[in-house]
């Protein structure tokens, strides 16, 4: 019996259609799920007909695949994954690769790379993004781990993935093991920040312009248009649901959504990783926190009551504040994804990762949720400058902060005038502001602070009209501590 060329196990609406994909690009696949009734259905159903062959235990599964095998797990993550390799693991031989295209976390996918590297086998932690659409047509696809693992399924990734305009299939190799994971994370992590920035402009539009969900439904698909830099995924579908309407009342749908966001964990690892590492994401961290903020309805419907809040009218040019809040979007964009890839590059250092952020930003150029027109800019600087210390400091981004910080501090402004909370807005605002500052003054009064109560030392600047840190001849940081408590309050200097 001829083998299959490659295994998913997982026939979940992403798992169908990923077999799906790869079957309609000439590959034969072999299909397992842990209940047999949703294999038969698959196979009975979309499946008939096609190059795809029905397993029913973990032993057929495998023997059905040409070596060396590759299977494909598209399982909820943590226990559901680890579970499956424990069970394959005894069946498969050297050099056999498990691919886990599920959004895992990255550190367990580093654990199953060195686990299963240690018995020969080969691992890759791969994102995949675009949903379920995405994995019919074409994902943005992130592969992690031995190059090796990549180079076995580098043709069927290329096949299987979306293709930007320019034809280039949006996958590459990301680096080894858990880089792809964490690249997945961190898309996401933008994507959190890019639909909170969004929600923040239509919420305003409502409240500080009266406008209907159908008059911003034209607005965001205006934004849309070929030529704007806000042109993207989330644009067009945010215009085309504020354009639904509810089949019963005949109202616009979203009017009738409940206020509550959930989440699957991606943005909060994000988060957490950024605290890990020392990397500020405040934008990213806003709208993760405002999902939660989210999910307490009864106690803002509460609070709503006890703390009755007047809110203002905007009085100003309708025109001219649409324009204002199109480039504080745009700009507040930009600041996000900066934050994002200095996440990036963070990790990249810390794991020895080695990422290329041209092409990884480069494969999110089409099939995955960020996909964005303004992703050509980004990548055209990480080519022009393979080493930005900060996205930021692109000459094209950093011109776009000179035209509209004044703009998106507008914004901002509006909407504290008229009550509307813009956590993302505001923090994409002042993580530019304090990236910008030679002196942050509030650090300046924290050192002391902490010197004054814990004897933890600080640093000096070189002169009021020198910001740079004071060093001693061979280069090293000098470190002061005052003593508070004493008379005089001596000074020493400390050495290590």
């Amino acid at each position: 019996m001829k083998k299959q060329n490659i295994g998913l196990i997982g026939l979940g609406p992403m798992g169908q259609n990923l077999t799906l994909n790869m079957e309609d690009k000439g590959y034969s696949v072999a299909v397992y799920n842990r209940t047999s009734a949703k294999t038969e259905d698959f196979a009975n159903g979309v499946a008939k007909g096609k190059n795809i062959l029905p397993t029913y235990s973990l032993e057929e599964f495998v023997n059905s695949l040409e070596v060396p095998r590759k299977i494909i797990l598209l399982v909820k993550q943590g226990k559901p994954v680890d579970e499956y390799i424990e069970k394959l693991v005894p069946l498969l031989e050297k050099d056999d690769l498990i691919i886990d295209g599920g959004n895992s976390y990255f550190k367990d996918t580093i654990r199953h790379n060195k686990k299963l590297s240690e018995l020969g086998l080969l691992f890759i932690g791969t994102g995949i993004s675009g949903g379920e659409e995405g994995a019919l047509k074409g994902p943005a696809i992130m592969p992690g781990g031995q190059k090796e693992a990549y180079n076995l399924m580098e043709d069927i990734f290329k096949k299987i993935a979306a293709k930007a305009y320019d034809g280039v299939p949006c996958v590459s190799y990301i680096g080894p093991d858990g880089a792809g994971h964490f690249v997945k994370m961190v898309h996401n992590g933008i994507e959190y920040g890019d639909m909170q920035l969004i929600g923040e402009c239509v919420w305003i539009f409502k409240n500080a312009l009266n406008m209907s969900s159908g008059e911003i439904a034209q607005i965001m698909t205006e934004w849309n248009s070929e030529n704007d830099v806000l042109r993207s995924y989330l644009i067009e579908i945010t215009g085309e649901s504020m354009k639904e309407k509810d089949k019963k009342s005949n109202e616009y749908l979203v009017d009738l959504t409940a206020d509550i966001t959930r989440m699957k964990g991606t943005g909060t690892w994000t988060v957490q990783s950024a605290l890990e590492l020392l990397v500020p994401i405040p934008t990213i961290a806003a709208a993760v926190f405002s999902r939660e903020m989210s999910q307490d309805k009864d106690l803002r419907l509460k609070l709503s009551k006890e703390l009755s809040i007047f809110r203002e009218r905007y009085i100003g040019e309708k025109e001219q504040f649409i324009e204002i809040a199109h480039n504080a979007l745009y700009l507040a964009k930009i600041s996000s994804y900066a934050q994002g890839m200095a996440l990036l590059q963070a990790a990249s250092k810390e794991y020895n990762w080695n990422l290329n952020l041209g092409e990884i930003v480069k494969g999110w150029r089409s099939g995955c949720i960020i996909r964005a027109q303004f992703l050509d800019e980004v990548t055209k600087a990480y080519k022009e400058n393979p080493e930005l210390p900060n996205l930021l400091t692109a000459p094209r981004f950093a011109e776009v902060v000179k035209q509209d910080l004044r703009k998106l501090a507008n914004f901002i402004e509006i909407a504290h005038w008229v009550k509307v909370p813009v956590p993302a807005m505001d923090n994409a605002f002042d993580y530019i502001l304090q990236l910008a500052s030679p002196v942050m003054i509030s650090a300046q009064v924290s050192a002391l602070q902490r010197d004054y109560f814990g004897a933890h030392g600080y640093f000096k600047l070189k002169g009021i009209d020198n910001p740079e840190i004071m060093t001693t001849k061979e280069g090293k940081v000098r470190e002061f501590h005052t003593e508070w408590m004493l008379p005089g309050r001596p000074e020493e200097e400390w050495t290590k």
